[in-house]
Formats: C-alpha cells, sequence, structure tokens
C-alpha cells in the first residue's frame, strides 16, 4: 500500500479509517477475532454448566456460580482484550505506513510488552472512572447505613418516616447530579489520555512517558478526538442494537411468562455477538491510531521525517516498527539488516619514524699525516731518492 502521511481533517481522518478497514478487513477482523473467539467458547461454558446444574437439580447453586464465573471472566476479558487492542495498534501502524502486516506478526511484536499495556490500560482506567468509584462507594454506604437504621426499606417504612426519606431523595439527587459532573470529567480524562496506547506501542515507551506524550500530542485536538469517538461509539451501539433486538424482544417475552430463552437461541445469541465484537472491535483503535499519526504529522512534521528516512538521508523515526524497512530502489521495502551501513573510511594513519630507523652518518675519511700530506704537484723532498 502507498503511503501517503499528511494533515487531514475530522473527515478524512473517518474515509482514511474506513477505507483502511475495509482494504485489510482480515488481517483486523483476525486480531480481534481471537478476543472474541475467547468469549465465546467462555459464554457457551457458562451456558453448558447452567443447563448441567439444572440437569442435577441444584438450581441454588446458580447465583453463586453466576458470581464466580463474573469474577473468573473479568481478568480473562481484561488481559485478551488489551492484547487486541495493542496488536491492532501495531497493525494499523504498519499499514498505515505502507508496510506488510499479519496477524501473528502483529500479536508476536505485542506480546512480549503486553505487562506494559496492561499496567498502561489500568492507570487510565483509575484516573478516569476514580470519581465514580468514590461516588457509588458513599451512595451505597450511605443506603445501607441511613436507610437500614431509619427503616427506609422496611414495608411502609416511606409513610412511616416521611423525613428519613426526604432526606433519602435529597441525597440520591445530589448524587445524580456529582455522578453527571464525574461524567464529564471522565470525557475529558479519556480525551487526554486517548493516544496513550498508541504511544506506547508504536514508540515503545512506559506507561507514564506514554500517558505524558498523549496529553502533549493531543492537546489542541481533544474536540476533533471526541467527534471521532462519539461517532465510532454511535455506529457500534448502531450495529449492536440491530443484531441483538431480535433476542432483546425475546427475552423480554420470555421473562414475563418466567421463562429463559431456549438453549438453541442463548448458542445463536452468543455466535451472533462473536460475529458483531469481531467486525466493530477494530475501529476505536484504528481510529485513534490514525489520530495519532495526524497529531505527529501536525506538531512534528512526522511525515517530513518519514520520507526522508526512507530515501535514507536520516535516521528512521520514532515508531519502534519492527522489522524497520526502507524503500529499495526497485521500490520494494526491504529491511535495513540488508542494507550494508555506510562505514567511513578511516585516514592513513603516519608513524613518526623510530630515532632506530634514521640512516647512519657516512664515516668520516681517516685524517692523514701531516708528515707525508703533499700538495699535489709539488715535488718531493730532497732525499727522498735515496
Amino acid at each position: 500500500m502507498q503511503t501517503n502521511l499528511r494533515p487531514m481533517s475530522l473527515g478524512e481522518i473517518l474515509d482514511r479509517t474506513a477505507q483502511l478497514y475495509r482494504t485489510n478487513f482480515m488481517l483486523f477482523a483476525g486480531i480481534a477475532g481471537v478476543y472474541s473467539g475467547v468469549l465465546l467458547v467462555l459464554n457457551l461454558g457458562q451456558i453448558g454448566m447452567q443447563q448441567l446444574l439444572m440437569h442435577l437439580h441444584m438450581s441454588k447453586q446458580l447465583p453463586w456460580f453466576a458470581l464466580g464465573y463474573l469474577l473468573f471472566i473479568l481478568p480473562l476479558m481484561f488481559i485478551f482484550a488489551g492484547a487486541a487492542v495493542a496488536a491492532n495498534n501495531r497493525a494499523v501502524a504498519w499499514v498505515n505506513l505502507g508496510q506488510p502486516a499479519t496477524i501473528r506478526g502483529a500479536y508476536a511484536s505485542t506480546l512480549p510488552r503486553l505487562g506494559r499495556y496492561l499496567w498502561l490500560m489500568t492507570i487510565v482506567a483509575f484516573f478516569i472512572y476514580l470519581p465514580f468509584i468514590f461516588l457509588f462507594i458513599g451512595y451505597f454506604v450511605f443506603l445501607f447505613a441511613y436507610g437500614g437504621t431509619h427503616g427506609l426499606f422496611a414495608a411502609g417504612g416511606a409513610n412511616a418516616n416521611p423525613g428519613a426519606m426526604f432526606v433519602f431523595l435529597a441525597v440520591t439527587a445530589v448524587f445524580g447530579l456529582l455522578a453527571l459532573v464525574a461524567g464529564v470529567y471522565a470525557v475529558i480524562m479519556a480525551l487526554r489520555y486517548s493516544l496513550a496506547i498508541p504511544a506506547s506501542v508504536i514508540e515503545d515507551l512506559r506507561a507514564r512517558k506514554a500517558i505524558r506524550r498523549s496529553i502533549d500530542l493531543s492537546k489542541g485536538s481533544r474536540g476533533r478526538i471526541f467527534v471521532l469517538l462519539l461517532l465510532i461509539f454511535v455506529i457500534e451501539l448502531g450495529l449492536v442494537t440491530i443484531t441483538q433486538l431480535f433476542f432483546l424482544i425475546a427475552m423480554f417475552t420470555a421473562a414475563k411468562h418466567q421463562a429463559q430463552l431456549p438453549v438453541w437461541m442463548q448458542i445463536v445469541q452468543q455466535i451472533v455477538g462473536f460475529l458483531t465484537n469481531t467486525f466493530i472491535g477494530p475501529m476505536y483503535a484504528t481510529g485513534l491510531t490514525l489520530f495519532y499519526y495526524d497529531q505527529r504529522i501536525r506538531k512534528e512534521g512526522f511525515d517530513i521525517e518519514w520520507m526522508m528516512s526512507a530515501a535514507g538521508m536520516t535516521a528512521p523515526p520514532a515508531t519502534d516498527i519492527s522489522p524497520i524497512t526502507t524503500l529499495s530502489e526497485t521500490g520494494v521495502w526491504e529491511p535495513l539488516a540488508a542494507v550494508e551501513p555506510f562505514a567511513p573510511t578511516e585516514p592513513p594513519v603516519h608513524s613518526e619514524p623510530k630515532l632506530s630507523d634514521a640512516p647512519s652518518p657516512a664515516p668520516e675519511p681517516a685524517a692523514a699525516d701531516d708528515s707525508t700530506a703533499q700538495p699535489p704537484g709539488a715535488s718531493p723532498p730532497e732525499g727522498a731518492n735515496g
């Protein structure tokens, strides 16, 4: 796929999300199908255990079984959902940059750091829902402490103690207003941290750095992110309503007659839910990953940096995409490991000559004897002939 990195409007991000989702449907659906498949198996196992308990005339144990199943399935859902979200972010990063991506490669690239992503999701969820936790704890403590001591839950308690009922209604109204404020706070915090997971997956950042990175990148565009998430939420809610409406009507009809859905209908409902979750699961992660890249392009010039790195002019930008690839002369993405790195030639080293290597001086001629030395052409001294 050809890479086309440039700043995009909100409508263009939605179009790009739909384009990537349509052209890579099997990839994204396969990643989401791992989580949906685990959820399907667990739900089918729950249906089977419920039927077994009813067949053994152990219907009184059904509430305890439902509670135990809930405590068992929630951690598993969190783990597999986190793995699917991280793998989907990695796959979107690959295909958005024009690189090949597979289901196995996406999971293999993110599973070694799954603990980091789960911890990041836990921190983000804690800060988002912390006011709700305090509100609900305080409200239920009030219900059991005040309502129990004043007999509000007894038969005719409201008529017997109208003052206590007034206090109960006033506290409930205050609780509703505070819950509304907490909802606004949760939306604001969710927008601040909306790009934390893409930043952690793509740039290989730890939880705190990913949160700070999300705050910086999302600043100035949180309204656009809110509209994107709202549109995706409306699409997902519409699809879930359409696929589950028949089963909801059947459940309501059965409840009026104090009955349950037939087993075959419960199984069909779970299969339809599996298909729905597989289809809509990657939407949020795909849209937020594209928004992450759009913010980097707007604020950091990521598109220019990436094109320069593809041309071999600079080092690759911080994307933590493994294996990092480069564009060869034939137009094919190849791993950088296959390209021989440039090694500058070292200048020749000139060693200083050693003292022992210096040429020895020529030997001086021996001095002539003054008694016999004669100038050229001089006649011999007297008596020299004998």
